[in-house]
């Protein structure tokens, strides 16, 4: 059983706990728009993020793992959002894992799996993406563009029995998994990608 390190986020049994997963590289106002909605929509008492070491589906490694933390503590300032490098600490590179670590870690949390859109379109190629769904529920935040082919995506097709309607979605942290919800969001257009594109931020 993982056991909760010195400097790792505190939660009691009983709170519910967005974890929002990526290599922020870099970490922009789209994701804190994400995060302060997922706060709001999902009744989440706090949002984890989770700087990942590395994307496994990206053949591009990210900038140094110190500066994305950094970049991401300047965007996100929210007195119930944490900045954190649990992957890094836990060794671990996909979500599955991530979760089989953090899950008995932290004995009766109620962690929900937070996801823009863009993810739930590619669910399908994740490591062990049923097992993620079958063992924490899973909040779905609509991106620009991206609504429809999510909607439409492997992952959202078998899991379809176990979707929430946006109308309940306060209720999706304290349903048993699988469970899932998708809320459209006020669009937010920015992006990593073309944030490093146009050369604002350098790997």
């Amino acid at each position: 059983m993982t056991r909760r390190r010195p400097g790792w986020p505190v939660a009691r049994a009983g709170q519910r706990i967005g974890l929002l997963g990526g290599s922020f590289d870099p970490a922009h106002e789209g994701h804190a728009h994400i995060t302060r909605e997922a706060l709001k929509r999902f009744d989440l008492d706090a949002v984890w993020w989770l700087v990942s070491p590395g994307n496994p589906l990206k053949a591009r490694g990210p900038a140094p793992m110190e500066r994305r933390l950094e970049q991401a503590r300047q965007v996100m300032r929210h007195p119930r959002v944490e900045i954190t490098a649990l992957e890094r600490d836990l060794g671990t590179r996909y979500t599955a894992a991530t979760l089989e670590a953090l899950l008995p870690a932290y004995p009766g949390v109620h962690f929900v799996w937070l996801m823009g859109a863009d993810s739930l379109a590619t669910f399908h190629l994740w490591d062990r993406w049923q097992w993620i769904m079958s063992h924490v529920p899973v909040g779905v935040l609509a991106r620009p563009g991206l609504g429809i082919v999510a909607r439409m995506s492997p992952a959202a097709a078998r899991f379809e029995p176990f979707r929430l309607p946006a109308r309940r979605a306060k209720l999706l942290a304290l349903s048993a998994p699988p469970a899932w919800c998708f809320v459209n969001l006020p669009m937010n257009t920015m992006s990593s990608s073309a944030i490093r594109a146009r050369g604002g931020w350098q790997s």
